[in-house]
């Protein structure tokens, strides 16, 4: 039901305001839940703790004093609680000056010891009036939280007859769970904490088990009998090129190797996950798959997300394979006209055996004459239409999607459901892993030698920030101003900038000088995250290293892992939240792509590491996938009961749900 149904009697302003939020029906709002909740911890005095938060009721017993530093003010004044006078200082509240001697209001703070409080929010109610919970929703500036919880209020008063429960009966009962309506009206009002344990606990539930009834109905789609030609390799030639690699493969290389490449020969499309830690030889592998697609008469196409990252696999593939008479050619945007439109009537001919590109090949003017085999690499940047549109240029083509950022196979197997997953775990031997240094202001200068011994010992350095240019509303560093201050402070090195906007020329001679040495220190965004491969850049420092998630941090400091020679890299972070502090030091003690992935998850949630993974199944809102586990395994066997026998009223209701959802979602690579 839309929001601005008449019976719902939602003002325009309320509904704009939700529509800023992205909520636009009443399930939407309803699955809106709240971030957390803010307890009105009552007790004596006595028993308060130094950090505590606490609440109380007070008369304010003196004049209010308030001083200004720039945009920020504090203000202090006196109350008595109980016979005990405290000092109560506020921050950024200027109206507090308005407030009257003998007063009578409530006060929510940080117990400091002694008799001091910092207020976090006061108000004239009595103690005795407030709830004893409150939730708090994520919100955007200028959206009160009043207007969030009067909406949810509203629609759920109006609706709460009409809720229907999604989960089977014979599941509620079996696990004790609550019926939908009552597990909405105590997350969203909840009176005691065991409210909100008690509706978690079946919302959860209800998350779980519509994501694997979701990955169950997707894998019964792909099994439903669509015959594939099986590609007929040469064997002789993947012997030969293997063998003539510099280095022998890993024994989880080989692995994966094995499984691509008895899935190109079955009678159906592969759908394969290869995860793998930054530079464990992913590519490698792909490569010789899209050489056996050849060898078998077929078209293969591998994707990347940048223009970079294309030209460094194009080059790579050019150097390994066209002594095999297996020709390749790279397509992105930036190209020059002719030249791209005599590539793409290449492939349509069928003359191109391998196409590296970037989201060009899914253009509609890009048609392969035969296609098998399509690898996506560093997959999570793709959507599932993009995928979609390529995987749709062949008849049955292959897929193999491509992770360097990789999860524990029972995690992945988790929330890769509907794929097969090969994982390679061991690194080539003889790399040295990165030292890494989290500086906890967003300067480097405490280091300033460090990084000037490894310049003038002939290596170079990175330097990543999060914003091309000034921003009055994104406070961080910017390639532009750190560059213009790196070149004074680094005058006897050339300084250049990298960043996303500049055109597809400029970038490549950016990174062609700094291949070849005739750029020392490389100012850039995240562009260089994925395709930058140059072994004597041995320092990265990066800037607001809170603003990025572990993965991410851990692909970019990836770049100075490329060599023999011991890497660097330092964090910088003003941040003082514990949590950010938290999430850094993980980067400090663990170079091991799992555990960091691991961590992400755990501390992020899954967005991050999936991308857009989740398009086409239910998301996790409450869920989490490493503290659920037990739930997780109960969802799932629950799943594969209702999927054996689809036809039982039972389970009518989340398989109509599920069904809705994916023709809603039909943007899903399958």
């Amino acid at each position: 039901m839309e929001l601005n149904e008449k019976r719902l009697h939602l003002t325009p302003k309320r509904i704009e305001a939700l529509a800023h939020l992205n909520l636009h029906t009443a399930e939407e709002l309803l699955a809106y839940y709240p971030m957390r909740y803010d307890i009105l911890a009552v007790k004596p005095f006595e028993e308060w703790q130094l950090k505590e938060k606490v609440s109380f009721e007070a008369e304010v017993i003196s004049t209010v004093r308030t001083w200004r530093h720039g945009r920020m003010s504090s203000s202090s004044f006196d109350v008595q609680s109980n016979d005990r006078v405290l000092k109560i200082t506020i921050f950024n509240r200027p109206w507090a000056k308005n407030l009257a001697m003998n007063q009578i209001i409530t006060i929510q703070g940080i117990y400091q010891g002694g008799s001091k409080v910092t207020a976090i929010s006061y108000d004239m109610h009595a103690l005795k009036d407030h709830p004893a919970i409150t939730p708090v929703y994520s919100t955007k500036q200028g959206i009160q939280q009043r207007t969030i919880r009067d909406s949810v209020r509203r629609v759920y008063e109006e609706l709460q007859n009409e809720i229907e429960d999604i989960v089977p009966d014979i599941f509620l009962r079996k696990y004790k769970l609550l019926h939908k309506a009552e597990a909405l009206k105590r997350v969203h009002f909840p009176e005691t904490q065991n409210d909100i344990a008690s509706a978690y606990r079946t919302l959860k539930y209800e998350e779980f088990l519509k994501f694997f009834t979701a990955v169950a109905q997707l894998k019964n789609e792909k099994g439903n009998g669509i015959y594939k030609q099986p590609r007929i390799y040469d064997r002789k030639i993947i012997v030969q090129m293997i063998a003539d690699l510099p280095y022998e493969l890993t024994e989880d290389q080989k692995k994966a190797l094995k499984d691509i490449l008895n899935d190109m020969g079955s009678t159906k499309a592969m759908y394969r996950l290869l995860q793998g830690d930054v530079g464990c030889g992913k590519t490698i592998v792909a490569a010789i798959a899209l050489a056996a697609c050849k060898s078998a008469g077929y078209q293969g196409a591998l994707l990347a997300p940048t223009e970079i990252l294309a030209l460094q696999h194009a080059r790579s593939l050019h150097d390994l394979l066209d002594r095999y008479g297996i020709r390749t050619a790279v397509l992105y945007s930036g190209m020059p006209a002719d030249e791209k439109a005599e590539i793409i009537k290449e492939i349509a001919e069928g003359t191109i055996d391998i196409t590296v590109g970037t989201h060009a090949i899914l253009q509609e003017s890009v048609k392969f004459h035969d296609l098998g085999l399509v690898a996506a690499d560093e997959q999570q940047r793709f959507g599932v239409e993009q995928r979609r549109a390529l995987k749709q240029k062949g008849d049955q083509a292959d897929f193999l999607l491509m992770s360097a950022t990789p999860i524990p196979r029972t995690l992945a197997s988790t929330l890769f459901g509907d794929m097969d997953i090969s994982t390679i775990e061991t690194m080539p031997a003889g790399r040295k892993e990165p030292i890494t240094q989290y500086i906890h202001e967003n300067s480097f200068r405490s280091v300033l030698k460090d990084v000037q011994d490894l310049l003038q010992q002939g290596h170079q350095l990175y330097v990543i920030c999060a914003a091309v240019e000034e921003n009055e509303e994104y406070d961080a560093r910017n390639v532009q101003d750190t560059c213009a201050s790196l070149q004074k402070l680094f005058s006897s090195y050339t300084v250049a900038l990298l960043h996303g906007r500049m055109n597809s020329d400029e970038k490549q001679e950016v990174m062609n000088a700094f291949a070849a040495d005739q750029i020392q220190v490389l100012v850039s965004t995240t562009v260089v995250e994925v395709g930058m491969n140059v072994v004597n850049a041995t320092g990265m420092i990066i800037y607001d290293a809170d603003r990025f998630g572990l993965s991410q941090l851990h692909q970019l400091r990836g770049r100075i892992q490329r060599g023999k020679v011991q890497g660097r890299c330092w964090l910088l972070s003003s941040s003082k939240e514990a949590s950010v502090q938290e999430r850094l030091n993980v980067l400090v003690r663990s170079n091991n792509g799992f555990e960091i992935s691991y961590e992400d998850l755990r501390l992020r949630g899954p967005g991050d590491i999936l991308g857009t993974r989740q398009s086409g199944v239910p998301d996790f809102i409450l869920g989490n996938i490493i503290e659920d586990t037990g739930m997780i395994n109960a969802a799932r066997a629950d799943a594969e009961t209702m999927m054996r026998d689809p036809e039982d009223p039972a389970y009518a209701a989340v398989l109509e749900w599920v069904k809705r959802r994916n023709e809603k979602e039909s943007a899903y690579v399958d």
